[in-house]
């Protein structure tokens, strides 16, 4: 490969994988996370080593007497005292840069492999090449089974070196998308499900939504982009009121949860019956998720009465019994969330080709918990039945192919401080979903308030700008993958800009988010505008109409005289 150099090796970095170089760089190409490469011999055989740019300071400026006068540039000065013999006024600049070894690529391993001795002094160093650098950043390239093209590579032109994730990778290892508010966290996320339905992957995908901000993938049907043949990519938006929670799937801690600070007795009371109606209902109609409400107050009833057991009537037990019974009817009897025989068959939320979007911003946090909890239990206890053959194909819980499950605002539901009731089985299902076929991806714009385990659990991880310290620093204590240097970058970045880096790369990536397909949903309200358009004439007129007293009323204007 002909190329010219664009600086030469000066001697070994601070660890064993970094190098340092000179460069005059006039063309200020060789920004952090740039890309560069050296030759060097690799058991007898010339390899070519690339490297990322991580630090990069001057060794060479104008004096600071050149720029004492704000009215004469300093290019003018050193030209008239022979500083500089050169036109440009950017030749006297030298600067020194380190980079981090990657290593050469082999197509066998699909990996990098690091030669483990940093390049002699005085040999030159190159840019990387696009072409190059196409081939080895990805597991994919766009356009492939599997591959999901996000954007390019922020250092180099727009579109000029594409990056792509590998979805088998995502879907099997997890996902986090870490953001503070603003970043465009959303987008990327809206970016990546466009990815996932279009006709080389086909995802069966479902995204708790607690704002409804991705209605908009709807525009996903009548894109041509996402059709080939027969397929047409699907969004089924499903409102509150659409999905249903079968009382009889919760659990004795969803109990808990839903209802606080239960006294001993009162906890007892409840833990008895709740056992009692799962017995007989596993008895008379083969599941112990068919009890209804009804079925646990006349049980809890019977234990307040001491009818269960000939025992004495304790009026204690019956004060107990129907406060229980009250609290339950308050918070499942009146919700439109819980229902005794209906709920939402997985097969109409999963489906190759089909994105769900769960809205979920008309619910209470405590009621989204409970959904969710609900939902993963049943996903997981399908797809292993599945995986197992324990079920057949007219099974409900029949699940024959794997899934993926984005869950925004993800601290709600696997929250650092304190224990809700999705934790537990959101911990299982990236523990051990793999071996079944569920990828989980989180986002989160407060990563300092996401359980440590669960973050970490996450292969892959897309990071915007994040300002915050103390989400810094949970980000640089849970994500192994990315190097200290591009940490440094969180605050920087700008919106559309993001590190992508885990197992879904092969290396981390400065990465320029590419333009969605569809409408983007989460835009702030514009305040102002909304201020100016409720006062403006017309508005004004529209509402002096709206509530003007019918034209049959007397000039007195008295509602009795209207009323006769």
């Amino acid at each position: 490969m002909t190329q010219n150099s664009i600086g030469i090796t000066k001697g070994p970095g601070q660890s064993p994988h970094d190098f340092t170089f000179v460069s005059p760089d006039p063309e200020q190409t060789l920004r952090t996370g740039e890309f560069v490469a050296y030759e060097t011999e690799v058991d007898g055989q010339l390899r070519r080593i690339l490297a990322r740019v991580t630090e990069r300071y001057p060794l060479r400026l104008f004096p600071d007497s050149f720029m004492a006068d704000p009215a004469i540039a300093p290019e003018f000065i050193a030209t008239m005292v022979g500083y500089s013999g050169q036109t440009s006024p950017n030749d006297h600049e030298l600067f020194q840069l380190t980079a981090a070894i990657l290593g050469y690529y082999d197509t066998t391993l699909e990996d990098f492999i690091n030669p483990r001795i940093p390049p002699r002094t005085g040999r030159p160093v190159y840019l990387a090449e696009a072409e190059e650098l196409k081939a080895v950043l990805g597991k994919k390239q766009p356009g492939d089974i599997g591959g999901a093209h996000i954007g390019s590579l922020l250092s180099r032109g727009k579109d000029a070196v594409p990056v792509t994730m590998d979805v088998q990778t995502i879907t099997s290892t997890h996902l986090a998308i870490i953001a503070s508010t603003g970043a465009g966290k959303s987008y990327l996320a809206g970016v990546l499900l466009e990815e996932l339905l279009k006709p080389y992957n086909r995802a069966a995908v479902l995204i708790v939504d607690p704002h409804g901000e991705y209605s908009t993938l709807s525009e996903m049907a009548n894109h041509e982009i996402f059709h080939l043949g027969n397929y047409r990519a699907r969004t089924r938006i499903f409102q509150p009121g659409e999905v249903k929670v079968r009382r009889g799937a919760l659990t004795m801690g969803d109990l808990r949860y839903l209802l606080p600070n239960l006294t001993d007795r009162m906890d007892y009371l409840l833990q008895r019956a709740f056992r009692d109606v799962q017995r007989v209902a596993r008895a008379s109609k083969q599941d112990d998720e068919r009890w209804t409400l009804s079925d646990l107050k006349i049980r809890l009833r019977e234990l307040g009465d001491g009818e269960a057991d000939d025992e004495q009537s304790d009026s204690r037990y019956k004060e107990t019994a129907e406060a229980i019974i009250w609290r339950l009817e308050s918070i499942l009897g009146q919700s439109v969330i819980f229902d005794d025989f209906e709920h939402l068959k997985l097969k109409e939320l999963f489906n190759p080709g089909q994105c769900s979007v769960l809205q979920l911003n008309e619910v209470e946090e405590k009621q989204q918990q409970i959904m969710t909890a609900t939902l993963l239990r049943r996903l997981f206890k399908a797809r292993m039945a599945t995986q197992k053959k324990e079920v057949d194909i007219g099974d409900e819980l029949y699940l024959p192919y794997p899934v993926f499950v984005l869950l925004e605002e993800a601290h709600h539901f696997a929250p650092a401080s304190g224990d809700v009731v999705s934790t537990g089985i959101l911990k299982t299902i990236l523990g051990e979903g793999r071996k079944f076929g569920i990828g989980v991806g989180l986002i989160s714009q407060r990563p300092g308030k996401l359980d440590p385990d669960v973050l970490s659990q996450c292969n892959t991880q897309c990071l915007l700008r994040i300002v915050n310290p103390i989400d810094q620093a949970r980000v640089a204590e849970s994500v192994e993958t990315v190097g200290r240097d591009l940490l440094r970058e969180l605050p920087s970045l700008t919106k559309g800009q993001a590190i992508i880096a885990g197992q879904a790369v092969n290396t981390p990536i400065l990465c320029r988010i590419r333009t969605r397909h569809t409408k983007h949903g989460a835009e702030s309200i514009d305040a102002p505008r909304e201020w100016v358009k409720y006062t403006s004439e017309e508005a004004e007129t529209r509402r002096t109409r709206d509530t003007a007293l019918p034209p049959d009323v007397g000039q007195r204007g008295s509602i009795e005289d209207f009323l006769g």
